[in-house]
């Protein structure tokens, strides 16, 4: 008898959580996640999960510490309740740039993070474009790690730009660059970017043609906005003829909406791997995809022993 798929949600990205169900149709798993009066968070699992293969969609998201805690609370649970395998779907994975330790005296919280997910009582995670791929190794289970170039390519491809040059904007994210031209059959660009401090840039130098080319930059992220409006503004000012952005974390911390509402981008593609809230939602400058089908369908894979790589072959 095959194992029952169940799906559960914490309250970080819970419209991902319901379209990932519709995707797969079936119905959200019924559980309380709220707080103490004091903050601690509270979780009940309100149905049977006996041997169920079951999935947890969270999102490392504001407030993160909150969304992190709620996800391990919820896989004690269940764990607790005999589900018979528990995958935490992280379709944003928080504490990812701090991978390493590029400075003296400083955590690698990235693993601290992983090693407590796996502690908590997780079989396998499924998380989407990692800020450093080889943060797959720093779980003791197995990763699938999905990348929303797919989705991402096919909504660029319907624009039809004409010209186009993708621009990465560090020399850290040139293999994704390289990736998305190869498929777009377009010109590659990079920018020389040096970092001040946390949240600063300061774009130094582009290498590449983009004059006169419809520029687009991609990242996996977008915080503060600074380095993307930046990288715009500088391939503009070397004769670009317009500049759009592509990324699959919409993080959006403290100035951001104001920097791109601002800022010379033509538009600022995302996903949804993290919620749009209040004005954000209102941004004509933001265009939001979904990624529900791409997780549904690597949950369906994964529930049914098929291979979730040959997804992006």
């Amino acid at each position: 008898m095959s194992r029952e798929l169940k799906i559960f949600s914490g309250n970080s990205n819970p419209a991902l959580a319901h379209e990932i169900c519709s995707y797969l149709g079936t119905k959200l798993g019924a559980a309380t996640v709220s707080s103490f009066s004091d903050g601690e968070i509270r979780v009940k699992i309100e149905e049977n999960v006996r041997g169920g293969d079951v999935y947890v969609v969270q999102s490392s998201c504001q407030p993160v510490n909150d969304s992190l805690m709620e996800l391990l609370i919820i896989i004690d649970a269940l764990k607790r309740s005999s589900a018979n395998r528990i995958t935490a779907v992280i379709p944003y994975f928080g504490y990812a740039r701090q991978d390493r330790k590029d400075q003296p005296r400083v955590p690698i919280s990235a693993k601290l993070v992983a090693d407590l997910i796996s502690t908590a009582g997780t079989d396998r995670v499924l998380t989407m474009d990692l800020h450093a791929g080889q943060i797959q190794g720093f779980f003791n289970v197995p990763v699938d790690h999905l990348y929303a170039l797919p989705v991402l390519l096919d909504y660029i491809t319907k624009l039809k730009l004409n010209d186009l040059v993708v621009v990465s904007p560090d020399a850290g994210g040139v293999e994704r660059a390289r990736a998305f031209a190869k498929r777009l059959g377009a010109s590659l660009a990079i920018i020389d970017k040096r970092r001040d401090g946390p949240n600063q840039t300061h774009i130094m130098n582009i290498i590449g043609d983009v004059v006169g080319k419809s520029a687009l930059l991609l990242d996996d992220m977008i915080d503060t906005a600074g380095t993307i409006v930046k990288g715009a503004q500088a391939c503009m000012d070397r004769g670009a003829r317009e500049v759009w952005t592509a990324c699959t974390h919409a993080v959006l911390t403290g100035p951001a909406l104001t920097q791109i509402q601002q800022s010379c981008l033509k538009q600022v593609i995302v996903t949804n791997t993290i919620p749009l809230r209040g004005k954000e939602q209102s941004c004509p400058k933001l265009h939001q995809l979904s990624v529900a089908p791409l997780l549904g369908e690597a949950i369906r894979r994964i529930h049914e022993d098929e291979s979730v790589s040959s997804l992006f072959a």
